[in-house]
């Protein structure tokens, strides 16, 4: 995913959107670039590390003005060079534009705009936007911006400056975060709460298909067809050292040795002094609960893992049947839903686009959804009846550690919060899950002292191109999350296999060197 970081403010604006891209860099990229307004347009960008864009920014070539954006990117459309960087420009040179997501018609967009006399030097799809902003600006960006978004079809999220509106940075969000960060005097526009944190904890989560300018002074948000909504202003609960390192030598390492806490957070507060399970926020009354048949689980990735594990609580404790779906597929077929279904949205941002259409996907057919969530504000808690949150606070590493281990806590308090209200298990029944859940962060504490062993088996292991992980019960989406990571991370080719199916097939793939990593918990 790329990195987006915007800034309007008093100060020079090119060292903060600098540091604000320095602290997206755990996304991923390929080459990077920022524009500084300041009567013109000044736009430099360079394929590679944030260091070659820093390096071409030295001494004089370092533009200077109060208003700038910059961006980092992973090649979709064109190859990963200095010309297909963004930001990009308009044929006046007077309109620059960066951009997340996928424009899915800019080719048709871009013959149009090709007939009509425009000239493309960039392979992508984002310099299309900065054409059609170009014809449609009659002097208000902003409507300009409105007028553009109403054309283009996908999932993205763009910002933009002009040369003709040198004090403000517009941006509008479709299917891809964007966040504002509210200071004094001063205002940020970025796609992670990090990136503004170097500011200001109050932000303002940018919600589905508004447009937002953000000027110095004040930030103003409307529809896309111009109407003014409220801005919802939230409080960043976490502070900035817990998005750097903190010592450590990455930020996985980091986050594997935060699940205890995260765990712990997850926990606190949610069991009142009679041992009772207290979630008030779910916003989902007794009675609903008690009149739900079945539960549907929707998920991506490591959230689907997890999603794997509260089905089987779900079923043990409450006796109420459970599906678990891949959230890309749950749209795509025929779900059988009411309002006496309750869906389960997984999703550590909160803006999996595909959980999210999901979602929405079930309370289109009339079903209850609470969503599972890392994320204050993101959009699928705009999307739920209820939110529980995970109190992980921020994962930095793109591979999913601490947000693993606090998903599956939330659900399991949610399972028997279930069977608190339904009456499946009895108060003592309860009182001891509960018991065994608050032990939790001393057991992964105890398994993080097994550093050496693991690292051990590591080094002898490294240069097999196979590794098979099996488990049983909640042994097997445990596999399946480390044959996941091992891929993410490794590059290993890794499987992961229900225990009893080894011998149904996978068995065919071991030979004498492939390990076998077993989850067994019993």
């Amino acid at each position: 995913m790329c990195g987006i970081v915007g800034y309007v403010g008093p100060d020079q604006a090119l060292p903060i959107v600098i540091e604000g891209l320095r602290r997206l860099e755990y996304r991923g990229y390929d080459s990077a670039g920022v524009a500084v307004t300041n009567g013109d347009i000044t736009v430099v960008k360079r394929a590679g590390k944030l260091s070659e864009l820093e390096s071409a920014l030295a001494g004089d070539a370092r533009p200077r003005g109060t208003v700038a954006m910059g961006h980092t990117r992973w090649a979709t459309h064109g190859a990963p060079n200095d010309l297909n960087a963004h930001p990009h420009l308009d044929c006046s040179g007077r309109i620059a534009v960066i951009h997340n997501g996928i424009i899915e018609n800019f080719q048709v967009l871009r013959d149009r705009l090709l007939k009509g006399g425009h000239t493309f030097v960039s392979e992508t799809d984002t310099e299309v936007v900065a054409h059609l902003i170009e014809e449609t600006d009659e002097g208000d960006l902003a409507e300009a911006v409105r007028r553009t978004a109403r054309q283009l079809t996908g999932a993205y999220s763009l910002v933009v400056t002009s040369a003709g509106d040198p004090d403000v940075i517009v941006g509008v969000k479709v299917s891809s975060p964007l966040v504002i960060g509210l200071g004094k005097g001063e205002n940020m526009l970025a796609s992670d709460i990090a990136a503004v944190m170097q500011k200001t904890k109050t932000v303002v989560p940018v919600l589905e298909n508004q447009v937002v300018e953000v000027r110095a002074g004040g930030v103003r948000i409307t529809d896309l067809e111009g109407e003014e909504m409220p801005l919802e202003p939230i409080e960043v609960e976490w502070d900035l050292a817990a998005a750097v390192k903190g010592g450590y030598p990455d930020f996985m390492l980091k986050e594997i040795h935060e699940q205890p806490d995260g765990i712990r957070d997850t926990l606190r507060a949610r069991i009142d002094s009679r041992g009772r399970l207290a979630l008030d926020e779910l916003q989902v009354s007794e009675a609903q609960i008690e009149s739900v048949n079945s539960v549907f689980v929707v998920a991506c990735g490591t959230a689907f893992h997890s999603g794997m594990v509260a089905k089987y609580a779900i079923e043990h404790w409450v006796r109420l049947p459970v599906q678990i779906e891949i959230a890309s597929e749950f749209r795509y077929r025929d779900p059988v839903l009411d309002s006496n279904t309750l869906t389960l949205g997984v999703s550590q941002s909160g803006e999996t686009i595909d959980t999210l259409e999901a979602v929405r996907h079930a309370r289109a057919q009339g079903s209850r959804v609470i969503a599972i969530t890392n994320t204050v504000g993101s959009s699928i808690t705009r999307e739920a009846d209820g939110v529980l949150y995970t109190h992980a606070g921020p994962e930095i590493c793109v591979a999913a550690t601490k947000t693993f281990a606090t998903q599956m806590t939330a659900l399991y308090l949610l399972a028997l919060y279930l069977a608190q209200v339904r009456g499946s298990l009895f108060p003592l029944e309860i009182a001891g899950s509960l018991d065994a859940l608050q032990s939790l962060p001393g057991a992964v504490e105890e398994a993080l002292g097994l550093n050496d062993q693991v690292r051990a088996l590591a080094e002898r292991y490294a240069d097999r191109p196979d590794i098979i992980f099996i488990g049983r019960h909640t042994g097997y989406p445990a596999a399946l999350e480390g044959a996941l990571k091992l891929k993410e991370l490794s590059y290993v080719h890794a499987e992961g296999y229900p225990a009893g199916e080894l011998k149904h097939g996978p068995i065919a793939l071991i030979e004498p060197g492939v390990p076998v990593v077993a989850v067994a918990t019993q």
